[in-house]
């Protein structure tokens, strides 16, 4: 076999090219979430629905959400999403829905549901790369509406716009329709149907319709009429801030000093603190400019960070659900006998970024998920009010919940007790495991607090089955003695010669003053219920 002829760098690097963003993830659509046809399905919808709220929210509008579903063909659907936000101006609709890396959110330290610019320029580019057309658009904005159809210049990450027309203003909100192949309509677990359920139970204020491609009619009614707390921006917290972190943001300050640089950039950064760290970092000069901050400057600067005591972070920049919010959704969706709730205080996970945990938990009636003839209990995960359906098994909430002993809370088996444990976390910069955001990265305090709250409203769940079990030994030892009431009068007349209807009477009123405590809560359930039916 002849030798084959050795290649010089020159013809190596022939080949040599560089390519867009958008081209890199029309070839690896699965890092957007487009991995399978149920999985894909949902992603269309959970990027749209996204959008919808948060626009809805910054708008301060209270969100009403349309979604309808429609089979084309086999594994070919239409998706029509309607929100009543405040709409895109037609200047900037290209980039909003069909441009990646583009958009309000990702260089804002504020939390908000979209964080990577990706989500609807993703759906515009996987239904060009599976039908071969763009998407339709229908805006207004109040003051101006129109419609238009909408591509992607794969090459270029350039959105194609044509087709635009103004109409007359008769809405307010967005409209986007457009057709999907190599997608599937199911309604499990992962489907759309169970991801609009959930997306109502992270989102009280929402009303949210679902037509569904058989023409069934799923309506979720808001549960609150106020708006959540609107998030602001902030500025990073100074733990968990590293070297780089630190540099990144010196590198682009205008301060002409580290000390105003450290005041201007980081949140409970004061100047008095600032005289603390310059006392454990004594050999940084913190005269000098921002940009001659060295590696070696920027690690003692962060270990000073560590040695200070701050003030907890802001909770300012993150609009959680609300533990009133959670158990009133808890109680409309899925019914229970119990609810738990609970909201931790903010922390911070590296860079310096405050996180809040939220958890619920939900116990009997609607609650878990269906298991073959029985129930098991389920992990209903959430990112900033968005229900993450899938990766479950590389996500901390799952890694932090299935770490719990569960027996110390009264369940025997977390597999098979009708109980549900709705954890949120809410972050101005979620660390999503994956382009596609199912998963929370498993950052160590993150997990921890998770666990935290758990084990908080895990308590309050076992006091509840520790009552309903001493309960339940109450009813079986009342029923069980009234069962013999009636043959021991009969018996006692025969003996006695007392009548029979008396003694009986007697002992049940002896028998109901020993297990007074029995009726009085079921009396008091019952008031309680009638109170919340009411109110």
């Amino acid at each position: 076999m002849a030798e084959e002829k050795t290649k010089s760098a020159d013809e190596i690097f022939k080949e040599f090219k560089e390519h867009s963003i958008t081209e890199f993830f029309r070839k690896n659509s699965q890092m957007l979430g487009y991995a399978g046809k149920v999985r894909s399905l949902t992603t269309i919808v959970h990027e749209y629905i996204t959008n919808s709220l948060d626009a809805c929210e910054e708008a301060n509008i209270l969100p009403e959400i349309e979604i309808r579903v429609k089979e084309l063909s086999e594994n070919k659907y239409s998706v029509y999403v309607r929100d009543n936000g405040p709409g895109i101006p037609s200047k900037h609709v290209g980039k909003a829905l069909a441009s990646v890396l583009t958009g309000t959110k990702f260089h804002r330290y504020m939390q908000q549901r979209g964080q990577q610019g990706i989500g609807a320029g993703g759906c515009t580019i996987f239904a060009l790369i599976t039908t071969g057309k763009g998407v339709h658009v229908k805006s207004s904005t109040g003051k101006e509406a129109y419609t238009c159809d909408l591509s992607v210049d794969i090459k270029g990450n350039r959105p194609l716009v044509s087709g635009l027309n103004a109409i007359k203003p008769d809405f307010r909100g967005l409209i986007v329709e457009g057709e999907f192949g190599d997608v599937k309509y199911e309604k499990s677990e992962h489907g759309v149907y169970e991801y609009v359920r959930r997306t109502a139970l992270s989102n009280p204020h929402t009303s949210i319709k679902l037509i569904e491609p058989d023409g069934n009619e799923a309506i979720f009614p808001r549960s609150v009429n106020t708006m959540p707390r609107k998030p602001r921006q902030i500025l990073p917290h100074p733990l968990g801030i590293s070297a780089s972190d630190l540099l990144d943001f010196a590198h682009v300050s205008e301060s002409r000093k580290v000390t105003s640089f450290l005041v201007d950039s980081f949140s409970r950064v004061t100047h008095d603190k600032v005289k603390e760290l310059m006392d454990i970092a004594k050999d940084v000069d913190f005269e000098k400019a921002p940009k001659q901050l060295t590696w070696e400057d920027a690690t003692k600067i962060v270990n000073a960070f560590r040695q200070v005591k701050w003030i907890g972070p802001e909770l300012d920049a993150m609009s959680t659900i609300g533990e009133k919010q959670i158990e009133i959704a808890m109680r409309n969706i899925l019914d229970p006998k119990f609810t738990s709730v609970v909201e931790r205080r903010p922390q911070v996970f590296k860079g310096g970024i405050p996180f809040v945990v939220e958890v619920g938990i939900a116990y009997g009636g609607k609650a878990g998920r269906a298991s073959g003839e029985g129930v098991a209990g389920s992990i209903l995960r959430f990112a900033n009010k968005v229900p993450l359906l899938f990766d479950t098994g590389s996500c901390a909430i799952t890694e932090a919940v299935n770490g719990i002993d569960w027996k110390r809370y009264s369940i025997a088996r977390f597999e098979e007790e009708p109980v549900s444990v709705l954890v949120n976390v809410s972050s101005v910069y979620i660390p999503y495991s994956g382009v596609g955001k199912q998963a929370v990265a498993q950052e160590d305090e993150i997990v921890e607090e998770i666990k935290l709250a758990v084990q908080d409203a895990g308590r309050k769940l076992q006091r509840f089955l520790s009552g309903e079990r001493h309960r339940n030994i109450q009813e079986s030892g009342y029923k069980t003695i009234m069962r013999y009431v009636s043959q021991l009068s009969s018996d006692l007349e025969e003996i006695t010669g007392r009548k029979k209807e008396q003694t009986e009477k007697e002992l049940k009123n002896l028998i109901e003053k020993k297990y007074k405590g029995l009726f009085k809560g079921e009396e008091d359930s019952a008031a309680e219920e009638e109170a919340q039916s009411t109110s």
